[in-house]
């Protein structure tokens, strides 16, 4: 059963987490699963996500969408479509979405124009479900490691919006908000939930 799992959420919501436990439980259960994540999950992916977020000159919003969205037409192309067309599960650490939670509301660009450009660069494959982790300004700062990339040190402000945006975004497009709070355990069970309500029994 081919299916396309996103995980999304702003930095320390638990997505990382989650999705390598979903990836854990359905591999137990023998099922072909391919755990992938953006930026940088191919060879080409992972040169353009080290001058993204290794180098601390500045760089135009543009410049930085158009280098996400080189990488997800990479990504798609070398990882995610080859996966679905043998019938795998592809759980991603982020994709589209977060390009219009940063880049479009974030950066200002505008999640329209970051739509259409990200649209293009994902050609035609979409995500079966995305799960937004959901978490307070609160619980992300205390989970949050120190910044080291460049987009995590963009401060306290630039993250808060971009997780209200999530929210709102959520109810646009028909994203499933999980609450990220209480134990892993405890987020993994409402994951469980929402991924067999989206794409039926993983058997």
């Amino acid at each position: 059963m081919a299916a396309f799992i996103v995980f999304e959420g702003g930095d320390g919501s638990g997505k990382s987490t989650q999705a390598r436990m979903l990836a854990e439980s359905l591999t137990g259960r023998g099922l072909d699963v391919v755990l992938t994540f953006e930026p940088g999950a191919t060879p080409r992916g992972a040169q353009i996500r080290a001058l993204l977020l290794g180098d601390e000159s500045a760089i135009d919003a543009r410049t930085e969408l158009l280098m996400m969205l080189a990488d997800r037409a990479q990504h798609v192309a070398e990882v995610v479509r080859p996966a679905l067309a043998r019938d795998a599960i592809v759980i991603s650490d982020r994709f589209e979405p977060s390009s219009l939670a940063y880049q479009g509301v974030g950066r200002g660009l505008g999640v329209e124009v970051v739509s259409e450009l990200s649209a293009f660069a994902r050609g035609g494959v979409d995500p079966d479900v995305v799960l937004l982790l959901d978490v307070s300004d609160e619980v992300a700062a205390a989970r949050r490691p120190v910044a080291e990339d460049r987009i995590e040190k963009a401060g306290a402000e630039f993250h808060s919006r971009v997780r209200a945006s999530y929210r709102d975004l959520a109810l646009r497009f028909g994203w499933t908000i999980i609450n990220g709070e209480g134990s892993p355990e405890a987020v993994a069970a409402r994951v469980g939930t929402c991924v067999g309500a989206a794409i039926g029994p993983a058997s």
